[in-house]
């Protein structure tokens, strides 16, 4: 468990950059799936993201600095299996807080095996009740073993990605 401090400098130059046009020279996705309809949906969803539900119901969340993500908060997930993982510190850049948008992004920090960001949000389309959610992220390889998975390492990324977004899903 690690308690770095917001001065610790994100691993990449471009913080809050998944708000619009992701930045050139990174790996780029964007997963979007409808999830249900109504505010009800929408408000449960969005609650659920910012309690790090997604992470905490795919198995990688580890420890969070505060109970519901805030910018600065400082998290860290765990990626692999069983003794084969690594420890992956983040910080939380921003939080979206919006009527009809709800969510947060966290970017990598120093130690984490990729460099950039991740976007985990709900949207609620008031035209015809939808509501989806959102996983987008850019990165690139941040150590000699993600560079060696390349291909590998993207895949499961978007796995995950689906993972997530299942893990909010009304059942």
């Amino acid at each position: 468990m690690s308690h770095e401090p917001a001065t610790v400098p994100f691993s990449y130059p471009d913080p809050g950059a998944t708000k619009g046009e992701f930045p050139p020279g990174y790996d780029h996705f964007r997963l979007r799936r409808r999830i249900g309809s109504g505010r009800a949906v929408f408000e449960t969803a969005g609650n659920q993201i910012l309690a790090y539900e997604m992470q905490k119901a795919t198995a990688i969340f580890q420890h969070a600095s505060t109970p519901t993500a805030e910018p600065g908060t400082h998290l860290t997930v765990r990626l692999g299996l069983g003794p084969i993982g690594v420890d992956a510190p983040c910080r939380v850049v921003y939080v979206v807080d919006e009527p009809n948008r709800r969510g947060f992004a966290y970017g990598t920090l120093p130690g984490h095996p990729e460099s950039g960001e991740e976007l985990f949000a709900v949207e609620y389309d008031p035209a015809d009740d939808s509501v989806h959610a959102i996983v987008a992220a850019f990165s690139n390889p941040g150590t000699w073993y993600t560079r060696l998975g390349g291909p590998i390492v993207r895949l499961i990324q978007r796995w995950f990605a689906a993972r997530y977004i299942n893990a909010i899903r009304p059942r």
